[in-house]
């Protein structure tokens, strides 16, 4: 654009741009309303309720399609589908329902997914195919549910060895802290993994609540370089999260590090939210590419794992 050409312009077009841009600002501010609004209504439910969230379900959300792994709930790992395995191991959790037929349930759009899992004796609930990422298609299939839970346990479809143990402690951290709308869990970091941007860091606070997810290295020092002696922390995919809350986080906005990052866990703590954290030990990672899958077979064999 000619710089001089806004000094040039007539009369007429700047009162065009005015018009234009007094336009943009008010849906601008309908918007920023809007997220304010649902921001609000969230914070007023948490202040009011004082009941211990003792009702708990599991949700395995999975997609056919993914940019980098089509198909990867259904690939096999050492002969069963990936989501299976996670199913398996996800039943164990005593946090979970034990009152059938749920407890855990699939959330998919693929049929080809829901067929696969009903082989294997899952429950599946349908979803859209517009949710944007997990925690929209856990929120579809909640208001889906007959039965009324208190928390919804976000269970990755490509964390086949995930320890039920693992599963409760996100439940008890949530249940221990009523100042919180979501809880996650970390394990320490493999050095290897520090630059590797399908690994993602997170760092806390002294209370044990989180205050950032990057999928660079973070904290990032001076040098550059790792630092073999700081406990850096690798984010795990499951999460749980207050149910009324749930309901109210696909109405919030996209925020800005929430689209950089792409990681929807920061528009959680862009909105103020309180998000628990718990240290876990896991030494099996999630897969998240083609190559992860030799990996975890590996992994399994060295420790006979079946």
């Amino acid at each position: 654009m000619n710089p001089m050409s806004i000094c040039t312009s007539s009369s007429s077009g700047s009162s065009s741009s005015s018009h234009s841009t007094t336009k943009a600002w008010i849906v601008h501010g309908i918007v920023v309303g809007a997220a304010v609004a649902a921001a609000i209504g969230a914070r007023a439910y948490l202040g009011r309720s004082t009941k211990f969230r003792s009702r708990v379900v599991g949700i395995i959300p999975a997609r056919f399609a993914s940019s980098r792994f089509q198909g990867k709930p259904l690939v096999p790992i050492l002969g069963k589908p990936m989501i299976q395995r996670t199913w398996e191991r996800a039943k164990l959790a005593a946090s979970l329902d034990r009152v059938a037929p749920l407890g855990v349930v699939v959330a998919t759009d693929d049929e080809k997914i829901a067929e696969c899992c009903r082989g294997f004796g899952a429950d599946v609930i349908m979803t859209s195919e517009s949710c944007r990422n997990g925690t929209e298609r856990c929120n579809e299939a909640l208001q889906k549910l007959d039965k009324k839970y208190d928390i919804v346990v976000n269970i990755q479809g490509d964390e086949p060895l995930i320890e039920p143990e693992i599963i409760d402690g996100v439940v008890k951290a949530l249940q221990a802290a009523p100042d919180a709308v979501f809880s996650t869990a970390v394990t320490s970091l493999k050095p290897e993994d520090a630059f590797d941007t399908n690994r993602v860091k997170c760092v806390v606070d002294n209370c044990g609540y989180a205050i950032y997810f990057c999928r660079g290295l973070i904290p990032h020092n001076k040098s550059g370089k790792v630092n073999p002696q700081f406990p850096y922390l690798l984010h795990l995919g499951i999460q749980s999260y207050d149910s009324e809350f749930l309901k109210i986080y696909p109405e919030l906005q996209p925020t800005p590090l929430q689209l950089e990052e792409d990681l929807e866990q920061l528009k959680v703590l862009e909105n103020g939210y309180k998000m628990k954290v718990i240290k876990v030990d896991h030494e099996a990672h999630g897969v998240d590419t083609p190559e992860d899958v030799e990996k975890i077979e590996s992994f399994m064999r060295e420790r006979n794992l079946s």
